[in-house]
């Protein structure tokens, strides 16, 4: 399982996960036990492949850099990673407590001391 105990850091973090966009298998996680991380991974891997079917659709070059999901009361935060967009951190955060401009920054922190090849 990959490290990613960085995000445990963030004011007002719930839950976090790295993820294989192809399959939904979770590759390491983080967070509170009552958030269901499987059914988030496999949700939002749905969400990633909608959008880049999407982008083809429309003719859009480039990659995705972060997919953001405002709830009343959470941020939900994909970020595919510039290593390998293969593989995206998943991050949620209580809105009341948490600082999204911050989660932003940790989840590219996390990104950077990833080993991606200890993965595969």
């Amino acid at each position: 399982m990959a490290d990613i105990s960085q995000l445990k850091d963030l004011e007002g973090f719930v839950g976090g996960c790295l993820v294989d966009s192809d399959t939904g298998l979770i590759l390491g996680t983080e967070g509170e036990n009552n958030f269901d991380l499987n059914t988030a991974a496999a949700g939002n891997t749905e969400v990633v492949k909608a959008k880049r079917k999407t982008m083809k659709a429309l003719g859009i070059a480039g990659g995705i850099e972060d997919i953001l999901i405002t709830l009343d009361k959470q941020y939900h935060l994909i970020r595919l990673l510039n290593s390998n967009d293969a593989i995206f951190l998943y991050v949620v955060i209580d809105k009341a407590k948490g600082s999204l401009g911050m989660a932003r920054a940790v989840a590219k922190k996390v990104e950077e001391s990833l080993d991606l090849s200890k993965l595969k």
